[in-house]
């Protein structure tokens, strides 16, 4: 399992010791608004980790928690994973944060490295990362990456934006 960092961020395969920053994070009302839009319960977080280890032994990557260096407090989590858990689909990059680390920058910082990740370790040809219509800050994010809007599809049973970058385009930004 791979550990990366960025200069203010440690991001570490989500693993059981991470459960209460993790259990503190999804429970949390304005991080789960346009994910789940409704906090998770610690049985489902409890769940989660043990999923995600699973898919971290299959695929190798899958969710990291975000450290913060500064502080050593967990305070997001982020994925490079199959869009719909399907191994068929492209990569899907993805985050959230505790809202007192909104603003900061800590998504785009994390994210870089996590796209980084996918495009040189995995050769991944495609990254793409969806978020809820309205979540402007998200979809930021995803512009910052160099992503472009794709369009609006339905993933996980919902109606999303898509945006998107290809290996070709990140690579030209470097």
């Amino acid at each position: 399992m791979t550990i990366l960092a960025t200069p203010r961020l440690r991001l570490e395969p989500v693993c059981p010791a991470h459960y209460e920053g993790l259990r503190v994070l999804n429970a949390d009302p304005a991080v789960q608004r346009y994910i789940a839009g409704r906090p998770e319960t610690p049985e489902e977080t409890a769940a989660m980790i043990e999923r995600v280890q699973g898919r971290w032994k299959q695929f190798g990557h899958s969710w990291w928690s975000f450290i913060e260096q500064d502080s050593g407090e967990l305070v997001g989590a982020g994925c490079i994973q199959h869009l719909g858990h399907d191994p068929a689909n492209e990569h899907e990059i993805g985050w959230r944060l505790r809202p007192d680390r909104w603003g900061r920058g800590y998504a785009t910082e994390a994210a870089r490295r996590m796209a980084a990740f996918a495009f040189d370790e995995l050769k991944a040809p495609l990254l793409a990362a969806i978020c809820h219509p309205d979540n402007a800050d998200s979809s930021r994010v995803m512009q910052r990456l160099g992503m472009r809007y794709r369009g609006e599809e339905t993933w996980h049973a919902q109606t999303v934006s898509v945006y998107d970058i290809s290996a070709q385009a990140w690579a030209a930004m470097k």
